[in-house]
């Protein structure tokens, strides 16, 4: 099939012309760059300082390696297969389930819904420092600001986004200017001598485990912030080059948020102590280190806004992405068809967009009530370390397609991997997707992504109940390129 903007394909829905392309290394860099910075390192860096104390740079930089690893692996498979559907349609290729493939598409979209309500909640913590409301971490009034957020998210998603791709390039350059104003503030201090960067290599667990428990634990929450690069491979239809430009640009777009991470991290530590870091009450960690690195400066007043566009567009992204993922999934006749209907005036997928963002508001009201009722992880420690659960389950199998799709040569010129980069990528992926990769208190990961998961079986066996009695035909997917909808 030609790949030229302006000729037409043939699917189950008939005759459509593809899709632009519009994107070249630039934009795609500036897209891959976007997707991973947000609300993981906004949010999370002090809860991974929690985990191991001044060394909360090492669970980044091992995270940034495990994604590089499976990012790698995508590569191979996006460039042998260039269509927008992503993990589902590796995964199809390489077994042909198609209850498998479900499975994989819904852990996909319900990682978008966490991910979105891990910023929502980000976004009510940064809400309060620049406001200085002095609301109580897990109240009323935090849970109130998250839902208005979701909402506010849902009305956007539901008028449709125009230019999104040129407007990612604007929140992406707000969400680096944030990152970038604590690593230029740390070295400020630094040249005053308020800077203490011996903390950097001390280590110290609150639940006395092991440096490898405790640095594995740490990581499996750290993963959360290099998550957003298997996002891009839903770009592939709209580059001009993919073979070309995909895999230079997705290692460098890994490599640039890699470097700014780790010095974000260790800027934290040096500034702010680790037990201040980790506590919500005590205000957003980054809005913290600003504050302590330049106190005689307006920064923190100004860092907390930064902080709300940053995660913001990380909010946007995900449910853009879950609400298309479900809409495509009603219309390829594996989940209930009204969840397809698409708005007569905005033509958005409107019952989509309602659904997910259900599913959000649900998710932020259990999580803050169940984390303001323990002194176990926060909200936001409990959303993301789930999101990090999702998709680190997707990465192994994966990975795993990859070993299997080798074996099935395709007709022109793709990227290819070192032949280790899977199985290496399935086993780092898998041993951060089990429980001893969590402490006691992220385990209750596992309920939240269980509840949501058996959300999408009950919903896929009364589609399969609904096709195989009303309507004598059977339950599966009549075109995997088209499930991103």
């Amino acid at each position: 099939m030609s790949v030229q903007s302006g000729e037409t394909r043939t699917d189950h829905n008939g005759d459509q012309p593809e899709l632009r392309r519009v994107m070249g290394p630039k934009l795609l860099l500036l897209f891959i760059v976007g997707d991973i910075l947000g609300t993981g390192v906004y949010a999370l860096t002090g809860q991974v300082a929690g985990e191991v104390g001044g060394a909360a740079w090492a669970p980044f930089l091992i995270a940034f390696a495990v994604a590089t690893v499976t990012a790698v692996s995508y590569l191979e498979l996006v460039t042998r297969y260039p269509q927008a559907a992503g993990a589902a349609l590796y995964t199809h290729k390489a077994f042909g389930l198609h209850f498998f493939t479900f499975l994989i598409a819904f852990t996909v979209m319900c990682s978008g819904i966490t991910s979105a309500s891990t910023a929502a909640n980000a976004f009510a913590g940064f809400v309060n420092d620049g406001f200085g409301f002095d609301l109580p971490v897990g109240g009323a009034g935090i849970t109130a600001i998250a839902l208005g957020f979701m909402l506010l998210v849902a009305l956007v998603n539901f008028r449709g986004v125009g230019e999104s791709v040129k407007a990612n390039v604007v929140l992406t350059l707000v969400e680096l200017s944030g990152l970038l104003l604590v690593i230029f503030i740390g070295l400020y201090a630094l040249t005053r001598g308020e800077a203490d960067f011996t903390e950097v290599v001390l280590f110290s667990s609150g639940d006395d485990k092991g440096v490898f428990f405790a640095v594995t634990a740490a990581t499996s929450l750290a993963f959360f912030a290099m998550v957003g690069f298997e996002d891009s491979v839903n770009m592939a239809e709209e580059c001009k080059d993919p073979c070309r430009d995909f895999p230079r640009m997705m290692l460098t777009g890994l490599g640039v948020t890699g470097v700014i991470y780790v010095l974000v991290s260790i800027t934290a530590v040096a500034l702010v102590p680790v037990g201040d870091l980790s506590d919500e009450s005590k205000g957003s960690a980054l809005t913290q280190v600003v504050a302590a690195g330049a106190p005689g400066l307006p920064f923190d007043t100004i860092f907390p806004f930064i902080g709300m566009f940053a995660v913001a567009n990380s909010a946007l992204i995900n449910m853009l992405m879950a609400s298309r993922l479900l809409y495509g999934l009603a219309n390829q006749d594996v989940l209930p068809r009204s969840l397809g209907k698409v708005h007569p005036v905005r033509r958005t997928p409107w019952v989509s967009i309602a659904f997910t963002t259900a599913i959000a508001f649900g998710l932020i009201v259990y999580v803050v009530r169940a984390s303001a009722s323990s002194e176990g992880a926060t909200a936001v420690e409990l959303l993301g370390g789930t999101t990090s659960l999702l998709l680190l389950c997707v990465f192994t199998v994966v990975n795993v397609s990859l070993l299997v799709l080798r074996r099935r040569p395709v007709d022109h010129d793709h990227f290819k991997a070192p032949a280790f980069i899977p199985v290496v990528g399935a086993l780092t992926c898998a041993f951060l997707a089990g429980p001893w990769a969590r402490s006691e208190d992220q385990l209750a990961q596992y309920k939240i992504a269980g509840w949501l998961l058996a959300v999408g079986i009950v919903l896929w066996l009364a589609t399969w109940l609904f096709n195989r009695g009303a309507r004598a035909k059977r339950t599966g997917f009549r075109d995997v390129d088209s499930i991103s909808g």
